[in-house]
């Protein structure tokens, strides 16, 4: 009978929010795959776990995996852990738990520290709805690409970065979103926690006399609808009602269906559009009479 992948979230840096859980698990299984052994060798160390330990990490998870599949297949339990954090968040992890599910082999989930929870919780931002965007991605293409995207995302947005891309990707972030709200946080759980409250011009300021350590969990506000829908409004009534209402019965239209659209599009009632349309049209009969005399 197969054995059992435990992915076991360990502490982003507090130690002492490992889970009794997640340590009975670690001492229990027969073998241990970590992103980097000589970090998680620190951990195992200190609550006194001597199970061994192989690596698994980005540059190897296709081809490890497969070794991995085959212990699990002879029976054997192993536990997945990540250099902080739970495994598979953004990390070769997935691929693992995708071949075990692939393989029919079981796979449990030990609940603990994440480093993109903890940091929404504290961004003071709507955490009701939210897009966890890992990494942007390297690739300036792709990078371009997924901010593209981004634009438009209405959730709050939760991103990881490395201190030396730091100023990079801010700006980035400027550049495709404007200037929004965004939570820097860095050294999560740690002595030296930092969450900064700011905006992205004002952090692409202060970033300039500063050198970035640690790594960090950017949190930026989504896009406002709200705002979105008072710019479209503001956009409609540069045209009168009557230009307005040319531009759907153009397109097809009835002028029912048409002083519908132009109604829904400007926040106010139908009735609303018919009286103004009867304003316009008698403002503009009464021109026309005063042109003719």
């Amino acid at each position: 009978m197969p054995g059992t992948l435990f992915l076991c979230a360990t502490p982003i840096g507090n130690l002492k929010d490992i889970t009794e859980r997640v340590l009975e698990t670690l001492k229990s299984v027969s073998l241990i795959a970590a992103e980097d052994t000589r970090n998680s060798m620190k951990l195992l160390n200190h609550f006194d776990i001597h199970v061994p330990l192989t690596s698994y990490h980005e540059y190897n998870k296709y081809d490890k995996a497969e070794e991995l599949i085959g212990h699990l297949m002879s029976g054997q339990d192993i536990a997945l852990i990540t250099d902080a954090g739970t495994p598979a968040i953004s990390d070769p992890g997935e691929v693992l738990v995708q071949k075990c599910i692939e393989a029919g082999i079981k796979v449990t989930s030990l609940p603990g520290a994440c480093a993109a929870i903890t940091a929404l919780t504290l961004s003071g931002l709507s955490a009701r709805r939210f897009s966890f965007e890992g990494f942007l991605p390297a690739e300036n293409k792709d990078r371009r690409a997924v901010l593209e995207e981004l634009k438009n995302e209405y959730r709050t947005m939760v991103l990881y970065e490395a201190p030396h891309h730091l100023s990079k990707t801010l700006k980035d972030l400027f550049d495709a979103l404007g200037d929004r709200r965004i939570s820097i946080c860095r050294e999560l759980t740690k002595i030296h926690e930092e969450a900064v409250h700011t905006t992205l011009s004002a952090a692409l300021m202060s970033i300039e006399d500063k050198k970035p350590r640690g790594e960090y969990v950017l949190v930026i506000e989504g896009k406002d609808r709200e705002a979105e829908k008072a710019e479209k409004i503001k956009g409609f009534e540069e045209l009168s009602i009557a230009e307005h209402l040319e531009t759907y019965e153009k397109q097809g239209m009835d002028r029912k269906e048409a002083m519908k659209a132009v109604a829904k599009d400007r926040g106010v009632q139908k009735r609303d559009i018919y009286k103004a349309l009867l304003s316009e049209e008698e403002l503009q009969e009464k021109k026309d009479g005063e042109s003719e005399t």
